[in-house]
């Protein structure tokens, strides 16, 4: 099992208690109803001009069938419209099994930039950072650092991004960081995520928003998003539902309404827009296939 497989398996097991009751937000991003997220602004918009027309998708998405033929499938996500790449450290590595320069090339064959990769950045960050600018990366980001036990341990991992952030700067690329649902969970009054944001240099180190973890604990996203304008550069644009537990879905089938949620990252600030899905309704590729129609459609809301 590839280390960012262990690491989200361990998070969205950490996250699976939900409740009944949908919050409202203040912008509107949860409903509190029955039913899935309001599309309206995608289903009667369909003929309108897609407000994220260039909308990528993390390799994670496709971790289950990617590994025996990486080409075949970064070939269909492709023809599904998908323009970007965010990949993520598996078995086979951030390019896998190609070098970076192949990597890149064939991206450029089937049209896509690759513009970021998750990665473990604890150890030979040098060589990750140095080989994702030779692919062209824009953006190495650690996926996960689990709960830690206290402020000062949350203040630590700041200090120890700012010197990632060093070592990528030298390299060319950006040091950036993914978060999860614990980061948004209050601790002795304050929130974590915001004790990373506070303590870390907006020039050494940059943050991509899971607008799935951060609506799972309920938090207010808007306001976040606009307190923190310029610091979140990616986003992952991910579904869910909490019952029978909170899980990962198609989007446009769950109750984040996006048509308004990614008109608010895209005012604060965020610019690559990343769909994740971690479960699956149907086939995988067939669940990334209707989140890329679902992109298609979509056009901001507010």
């Amino acid at each position: 099992m590839s280390y960012n497989r262990r690491l989200f398996i361990k998070s969205a097991s950490a996250a699976a208690a939900g409740s009944l009751v949908w919050s409202l937000s203040a912008c509107g991003t949860s409903g509190d109803k029955s039913g899935s997220a309001d599309t309206t602004s995608v289903t009667d918009a369909a003929s309108a001009t897609p407000s994220i027309p260039d909308f990528g998708l993390q390799l994670y998405s496709a971790r289950d069938v990617i590994g025996a033929d990486p080409k075949g499938i970064l070939k269909q996500i492709a023809g599904f419209g998908y323009k970007k790449i965010e990949s993520y450290q598996g078995d086979q590595g951030i390019f896998w099994g190609m070098t970076p320069k192949e990597f890149k090339t064939y991206m450029d064959e089937l049209g896509m930039t690759i513009v970021s990769s998750h990665a473990d950045t604890t150890k030979n960050l040098e060589k990750t950072a140095a080989e994702a600018a030779e692919a062209g990366l824009s953006y190495i980001l650690q996926p996960y650092i689990g709960p830690q036990k206290s402020l000062d341990e949350w203040k630590k991992r700041a200090d120890e991004f700012n010197k990632r952030g060093e070592i990528c700067n030298k390299a060319g690329v950006k040091f950036g960081y993914h978060n999860h649902d614990y980061s948004f969970k209050e601790m002795e009054g304050q929130i974590p995520q915001e004790i990373l944001l506070d303590n870390t240099d907006k020039s050494l180190v940059v943050f991509e928003l899971d607008l799935m973890w951060i609506e799972v604990p309920k938090y207010d996203t808007a306001a976040h998003l606009k307190k923190y304008a310029g610091r979140y550069e990616l986003c992952h644009v991910k579904d869910f539902v909490r019952e029978p537990k909170v899980e990962s879905t198609d989007l446009g089938k769950g109750i984040v309404d996006y048509p308004s949620l990614l008109k608010l990252a895209s005012d604060s600030g965020i610019a690559h827009f990343i769909v994740e899905q971690e479960a699956y309704p149907e086939p995988v590729m067939k669940c990334i296939e209707n989140d890329a129609e679902y992109m298609k459609k979509l056009v901001f809301k507010g």
